[in-house]
């Protein structure tokens, strides 16, 4: 690690197969923490080179517990997380939005790091039980139309720098791995991006797989999702777009509206009142743009008809439902 290190310090990058190499033995926990840190802190003090990105992918697939869901189509919703904005749980709970209203969600998550809540720590205190029992997930998928993939229950190298990430507290670039090594490999992906750059790398690697329909977002002013505060850029299979709340036929709204809370308990609340039909209606709002976007790539309806099935599905019950479903199984979590 030490001669690794050095070339990095050095402005040296990466190939794609070194990045592979690295990645896999650190899931080997063949390094120590401080090691991990120093490695991880490169990524921060300069951008990730697409051969680095796609190495690091590689790695983290090949290693991971993989499930087959192919007699499914499914969509992955999912941030890198990384933005500081401390939102809500946009992307989850807009999940389940798109579950409501009929479509496959293969969700990706992890507990959040630099943030308060994230996917897997509001999901867990709806009492859901992660698993990776294959069976399990596609009975979720069939009954409740969407599942959970807690990452460090598929991918070694996420559990072994968990702890080192949780002290570090800090976006790493395990962050920008999270939505691009969905262990399902699902057909459709709704992804946000906590900068420019990171997009634009994003649309690369989804360009490379075969019959792949993807929607790549970063908020101008930050946010990896549609925030509905200001414009947003998004990359897809027709190319790049500058797309403002107005665009989408909705107005534009303060920070302060899509606030997350202080803790892991507020987030919860919040969560749980959105999927209740009882958030406010800059917080519906939010939600049913992105669960609209998720069902606008997986289709061909256009995006005004897609934002009124997901209001239907919110407001109708219909994703609360989905909840319920899938926090009633009881799984071996092997």
């Amino acid at each position: 690690m030490k001669e690794i290190l050095e070339g990095l310090f050095n402005h040296i990058k990466l190939s794609r197969e070194e990045a592979k190499d690295i990645l896999i033995r650190i899931s080997s926990r063949e390094f120590s923490d401080a090691q991990v840190v120093a490695f991880m802190t490169v990524f921060q003090m300069r951008p990730i080179a697409v051969e680095e990105l796609t190495g690091f992918r590689e790695a983290l697939l090949e290693l991971c517990i993989a499930v087959d869901f192919s007699e499914f189509d499914t969509i992955d919703m999912c941030g890198t997380g990384g933005d500081g904005k401390n939102t809500f749980n946009i992307s989850t709970l807009s999940s389940f939005i798109v579950a409501g209203a009929g479509y496959k969600v293969a969700k990706h998550g992890n507990y959040g790091v630099s943030s308060v809540s994230g996917s897997s720590n509001v999901l867990e205190a709806m009492g859901y039980e992660f698993t990776n029992n294959e069976k399990v997930l596609k009975d979720q998928l069939r009954d409740a139309n969407i599942t959970f993939l807690h990452a460090p229950k598929f991918h070694p190298a996420m559990a072994a720098v968990g702890p080192v990430r949780k002290q570090l507290g800090m976006k790493t670039f395990f962050n920008m791995l999270g939505p691009i090594v969905n262990p399902s490999r699902p057909q459709n992906q709704l992804a946000g991006v906590f900068n420019r750059e990171l997009g634009r790398l994003y649309q690369y690697l989804f360009q490379k797989e075969a019959g792949k329909k993807y929607a790549v977002i970063y908020g101008l002013d930050g946010y990896d999702e549609i925030s509905l505060t200001g414009k947003f850029m998004m990359r897809d299979n027709k190319g790049e777009h500058i797309l403002s709340p107005k665009d989408l036929g909705l107005k534009k709204i303060n920070e302060d509206k899509i606030y997350g809370g202080n803790n892991v308990e507020e987030a919860a609340d919040i969560f749980k009142k959105i999927l209740n039909g009882k958030g406010t209606e800059d917080q519906n709002n939010v939600v049913c743009a992105n669960a609209a976007m998720a069902m606008k790539v997986m289709s061909d309806i256009d995006y005004g008809t897609c934002f009124e099935l997901a209001k239907d599905s919110l407001l109708g019950g219909k994703a609360f439902k989905s909840l319920k479903l899938i926090t009633c199984f009881r799984a071996d979590t092997k």
